[in-house]
């Protein structure tokens, strides 16, 4: 391919990752189930083969990445400046580093592709390495540093697209395998019209893994309020506004009857043994709850949790696990970070990492509070005793803005990968039910008080992937990349 001149590339570049964006949440809607992230990529591998040299594919990449985290997860400066305090210049400078940190993994891609992929004739293994390449480097940068999975590119599969029936077998990272395939072979099919039957073949296969069911319904469906309270983060911790946030819920559960009530991430901003036991009975008159609250830990510190409150038993709690850097825990060498943020609560505890679901209205459920939901490997462990998943999330920190309805498609994927029901409270929005199958079965506005009373059905049983976890994945996706490999060693 004749190379491009560098500035136009990297506009170039830059634009595409912007444009990915449009394929995801909210705007997944608009543009015909799958295509703005497959041609985002698709484009972005046209750049990487024309580049002169890795280094420059390594540009275009960080350019490409840019683009995307820039206009994907701009609301991070929401939560630093609007809500956590910091002067609007260094929340602009911390998210910019954000961003452009996580923009080294495209980079990472873009080098890797364009040292080992253009000197390959064959097409179908060259996209094969594309798609391998960019599914191991999306991986990475969900794990390394704790690890930020927003925004892979499985995640703008979700239902009607036909590859969300990959996310059972795969999960989203193999999901996002099969999208950087698709996008490599549609460059390359104006040449290769074979290219096009493999495309098909990977739609069709999508399409009938969709339509099988993995899992099983066990026992009775079960009647859920989740409770939106819609109470605004700059009042939630103004101790003189705590009443705000009590009678806020306690009207709720009590005009929202059910034998389950759940309320979202630290509803009620006290130790859960703070919580007057008024408030509790109320919260419980009509059947049990699971309430987002603080609890206290027997050295002194406290965990983010979620406390299962019924009529028969002691309470009992889950602690989460998976934290928030920064948000939740200064890292180690961070801890000046909060002389400029002013973050409630940012000192928990984490939970231990293996946690029995919570026996609750009959059902075995798998807590998981706001953030941790994008670790879908770490939610198997739970698996196969737990019936029902419920997500308790707290996404005032930022405000109106694209995090609610992407972290609303992040829990569909997480409902296919698991074949369970995922119930999500939230304070501001999205609370909602999804199917096993990834639909969502009924959603609130957002920023609206109100409850949604929905019947969630138990599940058993496993799906590949909650057999398999991201192993199936990451043994494709390396296998994809070693004829390259193989192939660059043997002409050097």
């Amino acid at each position: 391919m004749t190379p491009l001149r560098p500035a136009p590339a990297t506009l170039a570049a830059a634009a595409l990752g912007a444009f990915c964006v449009f394929g995801f949440a909210p705007f997944d809607a608009w543009f015909a189930v799958w295509p703005a992230p497959t041609l985002a990529l698709a484009g972005l591998f046209l750049l990487w083969r024309a580049a002169p040299n890795p280094r420059q594919a390594m540009w275009l990449g960080l350019a490409w990445g840019a683009g995307f985290f820039l206009c994907g997860v701009s609301w991070v400066y929401v939560s630093l400046s609007v809500f956590g305090g910091m002067a609007p210049p260094a929340a602009a400078a911390a998210t910019l580093a954000f961003c452009f940190y996580l923009a080294l993994f495209p980079a990472l891609a873009g080098y890797v592709c364009r040292r080992f992929l253009v000197a390959d004739p064959r097409p179908i293994a060259t996209a094969l390495a594309f798609a391998g390449i960019w599914m191991l480097t999306e991986w990475l940068r969900g794990t390394l540093f704790t690890g930020f999975p927003w925004l892979a590119a499985g995640y703008s599969q979700s239902p009607p697209s036909p590859l969300a029936g990959w996310a059972a077998v795969l999960g989203v990272y193999g999901v996002g395998f099969v999208v950087a395939l698709i996008a490599a072979l549609l460059a390359l099919a104006w040449r290769r019209p074979a290219a096009w039957i493999v495309i098909l073949l990977l739609l069709g296969g999508g399409a009938l893994l969709r339509a099988m069911d993995w899992t099983q319904p066990q026992g009775a469906p079960l009647k859920v309020s989740l409770l939106q309270g819609n109470v605004p983060q700059s009042l939630k911790w103004d101790p003189r506004r705590l009443p705000l946030s009590i009678d806020t819920y306690v009207g709720l559960a009590s005009n929202n009857p059910a034998p389950l009530v759940v309320l979202p991430e630290t509803a009620i901003p006290l130790y859960f043994n703070e919580v007057p036991r008024d408030v509790l009975r109320s919260l419980t008159a009509n059947g049990d709850a699971l309430i987002g609250v603080a609890v206290s830990t027997t050295d002194g510190g406290y965990t983010n949790g979620a406390v299962a409150l019924t009529a028969k038993s002691a309470p009992r709690a889950y602690a989460k696990r998976h934290l928030v850097p920064f948000g939740e825990y200064p890292p180690p060498g961070f801890a000046w970070f909060f002389r400029f943020a002013r973050i409630p609560m940012s000192d928990f505890t984490a939970g231990p990492p293996l946690q029995a679901p919570l026996e609750i209205a009959g059902q075995r459920i798998a807590a998981n509070i706001c953030y941790e939901d994008l670790f879908g490997e770490e939610l198997l462990a739970s698996l196969p005793a737990a019936t029902l998943l419920v997500n308790l999330s707290n996404t005032a920190w930022f405000g109106d803005s694209l995090a609610q309805p992407q972290h609303l498609q992040i829990a569909r994927l997480r409902a296919i990968e698991t074949g369970r029901v995922m119930l999500r409270a939230t304070n501001t929005g999205m609370t909602a039910m999804v199917h096993p199958d990834g639909s969502i079965a009924a959603a609130l506005p957002p920023f609206t008080t109100a409850a949604l009373t929905v019947e969630a059905q138990g599940r058993s049983g496993l799906t590949p992937y909650a057999r398999w976890g991201n192993a199936l994945a990451l043994l494709i996706a390396l296998g994809a990349c070693l004829p390259a490999l193989r192939r660059k060693s043997q002409s050097v």
